[in-house]
């Protein structure tokens, strides 16, 4: 029993685990931002390409 107890004193003082899930946390946050720009980004390029070439013809 004292050893499950030293392992999770061990385990519970370690900061690994909390630096990963805030990597994890960040890398979500911008994956959003990007996506959402990429969506915004894109709907209006395809709008400007089409004027483009409908002007040209």
């Amino acid at each position: 029993m004292s050893q499950f107890r030293a392992l999770l004193t061990q385990l519970w003082s370690e900061d690994d685990a909390q630096d990963i899930a805030e990597y994890a946390v960040m890398l979500a946050v911008i994956l959003v931002i990007v996506v959402g720009t990429i969506k915004i980004i894109g709907g209006k390029s395809n709008n400007v390409f089409s004027e483009v070439a409908s002007s040209l013809q």
